[in-house]
């Protein structure tokens, strides 16, 4: 077997006629090839076909199967077969584009077919693929990844790991079990860096949503590293409330490198009795954040901070999801990163503020991870927790860099719905092709919006934050500069994502009125 896979994706249009039917239907086929091999196309290549089968008025099959045959110089030919569903029929597209050297163009994007029901002829049409909009999303989709059983590697002596670069992003890659790995501090003491471990949620008992924000910052003039954070409530029915914990000393690395709070060696731990209950020591920074008894850690959120206290298990629903690019976060290259270690979690417990309690069961929400050099010049963000169609999260910026702050801001959009996460490449929405197609960000308020086009998609988002139900906070970066962010955790906001299909139709629209969770901040 080839140490690669071959994956890509194609999208074709076009009509069919039904025997004895008229007028001819439109058909739409949105199809993900994964071959076993890399491709040669002097040889015959099997993959196999996943995707989506619409005809209008007849059938929208998103589960269908079959299988592809790529050989258009051995046998002059790329043949598609594949069943599908029309509501209580079972449908045979048969087809093959007829690979010919005096009409290369032509031939390779001409798929006339046949429908076949039970062995008999009951339909045949063509489809085309649109060279205009497709050809770069085309082009774009080829991945050519080592199979699944080879992304895993067996350390001596003991279970396997996973081998990390090349596991895919989607649901089912990363289980949701896993994502104590990525709350793991990344610092290794070097001056002038920040971490962040933030968590944010909505009970959906009250509509209360909730803040709870956990620092560490390394100063830039390479004094002592401290932890700091914050934790809000934002009632329906009354003014946003929050309370500051910190600074403390951070427990674990000091600006040589060196781990404090324990003999060189040993597990590192919070000093005496710092657990939030008072009973023992708590984890060990290297599972999270765990400073001043406040506690980020896998599976566990608690601490006090003022009149607030909270003790939170935490439950990962989806696998983790990559804002930037994947590589910015095992490789700090880029100013700042940020991920998800689970797209979507649930919390239950009990988080008090100002004599107020809330009993919290199965609330929906998130936590995220920052890691880089300190704050953007100006920021925006966004999670929208989308239920069961998913989730989108917005992070757009400008750098503090000379040359990158007279930039417009960069995007970086993840919408992860109905089992994909688009667009498939972080990178896209913040850089287009070289320059043109990135999405484009309106940052201010009370309403930001983000616009932006990949592929046959292109998607608008309204963020409303409202002033009575936004929290303005200021605090240090590692350079000592002061920022401010403006959150609201029960901000509005509006999705709208339309598909090409010869001109732009709405696919689905979102309005969150009150529960999405957002931010805008600056220097």
């Amino acid at each position: 077997m080839s140490p690669r896979e071959t994956r890509f994706s194609e999208t074709m249009l076009g009509t069919v006629r039904l025997d004895g039917r008229e007028p001819p239907r439109r058909i739409r086929l949105d199809l993900h090839a994964r071959a076993d091999g890399v491709l040669r196309p002097w040889a015959t290549t099997r993959a196999g076909l996943t995707g989506r089968v619409r005809i209008t008025g007849m059938a929208d099959d998103p589960h269908a199967t079959g299988e592809l045959e790529i050989s258009p110089l051995a046998r002059r030919r790329i043949r598609y077969r594949l069943p599908f569903t029309a509501g209580d029929r079972r449908l045979l597209l048969d087809g093959w584009k007829s690979v010919t050297p005096a009409h290369p163009l032509t031939s390779m994007t001409r798929l006339p077919f046949t429908l076949y029901e039970d062995g008999a002829r009951v339909g045949e049409g063509t489809l085309r693929f649109p060279l205009a909009s497709g050809l770069l999303p085309f082009l774009a989709s080829f991945r050519f990844p080592r199979p699944a059983d080879r992304r895993h590697t067996q350390t001596p002596g003991g279970p396997q790991t996973p081998g990390g670069p090349q596991a895919p992003e989607g649901p089912g890659a990363d289980s949701p079990e896993a994502d104590g790995r990525h709350l793991a501090p990344r610092w290794d003491g070097t001056p002038g860096r920040t971490e962040v471990w933030y968590t944010t949620l909505t009970d959906p008992a009250t509509g209360t949503g909730i803040w709870l924000h956990h620092e560490l910052t390394a100063p830039t003039d390479g004094s002592r590293p401290h932890a700091h954070g914050w934790a809000a409530a934002f009632p329906q029915d009354g003014p946003v409330r929050h309370a500051r914990f910190g600074p403390v000393p951070w427990p674990g690395r000091s600006p040589a490198g060196e781990t404090t709070g324990a003999p060189a060696g040993g597990s590192v731990r919070e000093p005496e009795a710092e657990s939030t209950d008072g009973a023992g020591n708590g984890p060990a920074p290297d599972d999270g954040f765990t400073a001043g008894g406040v506690l980020a850690v896998p599976g566990r959120l608690a601490g006090r901070a003022g009149g607030f206290s909270w003790d939170l298990a935490e439950r990962a629903e989806e696998p983790p999801l990559f804002t930037f690019p994947r590589w910015s976060w095992r490789r700090p290259l880029l100013p700042a990163a940020q991920m998800l270690p689970a797209a979507r979690s649930s919390y239950d417990g009990v988080f008090s503020y100002e004599g107020r309690t809330l009993a919290l069961r199965a609330a929906p929400g998130a936590s995220a991870r920052i890691y880089g050099h300190g704050n953007a010049r100006r920021w925006a963000w966004l999670h929208a927790d989308l239920g069961k169609d998913g989730v989108l999260e917005i992070v757009a910026a400008v750098s503090t860099r000379p040359g990158l702050r007279r930039l417009p801001p960069l995007v970086f959009l993840r919408l992860r719905h109905g089992g994909r996460t688009w667009p498939r490449r972080a990178e896209r929405s913040a850089a287009g092709w070289a320059g043109p197609g990135r999405f484009r960000a309106r940052i201010g308020l009370p309403t930001w919006t983000v616009t932006g086009r990949a592929g046959l998609r292109r998607i608008r988002v309204q963020v409303t934050q409202p002033p009575g139900r936004t929290l303005a906070l200021e605090y240090r970066d590692p350079d000592g500069s002061l920022s401010v962010c403006r959150n609201s955790e029960t901000a509005d906001a509006r999705i709208l994502l339309e598909r090409w299909w010869g001109h732009w139709r709405p696919e689905k629209e979102w309005t969150l009125a009150g529960t999405a969770h957002a931010e805008v901040g600056s220097r």
